[in-house]
């Protein structure tokens, strides 16, 4: 093993501290295991942080000594040989730390590739299920960090709102903080229409429907946070309209919310007896397994389409359509229903 060896400092007026920042010249010798090695790979090996291509250009430049001479990349080491490395910019822990949790390359081309809509004040993506909109529980970046990866210049990016990471669907982010706050604004005032697609299971009773019962949230059941119709909640209002049933098995259902509130769709409709199909937190696990021969393999609550208008701006509306599997199950669905 290679041991860190003080900076000699008749041979070199940098402080043998200086070695352990990389802004000075430090100095390590080759152990027993390093016998016979080649130094490229010998320095590749104990400059992680650094590119191979540095590695390349400080030995091609004499910059790395071995027992005081210039090493070619193919030089083979020996036990005791004293290799000398030059001043370089290692990168600090924090920034370790940081590349480590950067979305990575796959999900910032998956992100970059599911944007519907973007103008000078708001970015919207069709958000794949499956994927968070954030960071957190677990999750090292979101779709909003990989918007900021992908967009550096943009300092200001938020989310306006929130999507569940099992929910696909229309999600806006704005450019600028007044933006933001205007949206904010409209979101409050209920002055921005949402609207969902989902797949219930069972036939769903009810015709239009408007479930108007408050929601409380960090109830505990098991040990998990969940989300509960009850008194002391905030008011929770949520409109289901059956688009299509498909036997005793599935609705189809259009949703509009007159609130935002933590999964208020979800909640609602299984407290009416028809929970999303697909969902494991609030779901009904015999009638999602009766689904399952349809392709159902997931929760299928979709966030169809926002609209709003701004200030002085004409009405902005945006829709996403739902994603491929979601429509082969309907397919599937409509086949069973003439079969």
């Amino acid at each position: 093993m290679s041991r860190s060896v003080p900076t000699d400092s008749r041979l070199d007026k940098t402080p043998a501290s200086a070695s352990a920042t990389g802004t000075g010249v430090s100095y390590v010798e080759a152990g027993e295991g390093e016998a016979g090695q080649r130094i490229d790979n010998f320095l590749s090996r104990i400059l992680k942080d650094v590119p191979r291509s540095l590695v390349y250009r400080i030995l091609r430049t004499g910059e790395v000594r071995v027992n005081g001479k210039r090493a070619k990349p193919e030089h083979r080491l020996a036990p005791g040989d004293r290799i000398r490395l030059p001043p370089l910019q290692r990168k600090t822990d924090e920034q370790r730390a940081a590349e480590r949790s950067a979305p990575s390359r796959s999900l910032r081309d998956f992100v970059s590739g599911a944007i519907i809509h973007e103008d000078r004040d708001l970015i919207v993506v069709n958000k794949p299920a499956g994927v968070a909109v954030h960071g957190g529980s677990g999750l090292s970046a979101g779709v909003i960090e990989a918007l900021r990866a992908t967009h550096p210049e943009l300092k200001e990016l938020e989310l306006v709102h929130r999507l569940d990471r099992d929910t696909s669907g229309v999600l806006l982010v704005a450019k600028r903080r007044a933006v933001l706050r205007e949206l904010h604004a409209l979101l409050r005032e209920r002055d921005m229409e949402k609207r969902y697609l989902a797949l219930v299971v069972g036939r769903w009773p009810f015709g239009a429907k408007t479930i108007d019962l408050p929601l409380k949230t960090n109830l505990k059941q098991g040990g998990e946070r969940v989300v509960r119709v009850h008194a002391d909640g905030q008011q929770a209002i949520t409109t289901f309209k059956p688009l299509q049933h498909f036997g005793k098995l599935a609705t189809l259902l259009d949703i509009s919310l007159g609130t935002g509130r933590t999964h208020q769709i979800r909640v609602h409709a299984a407290h009416a007896g028809h929970p999303v199909a697909g969902d494991e937190k609030y779901g009904d696990r015999e009638r999602d397994a009766k689904l399952k021969p349809f392709g159902l393999n997931r929760m299928f609550l979709h966030a169809h389409s926002l609209t709003f208008e701004r200030k002085g701006a004409k009405p902005f509306s945006v829709s996403a359509p739902p994603p491929p599997d979601w429509q082969a199950v309907i397919d599937k669905l409509k086949q069973g229903l003439k079969s």
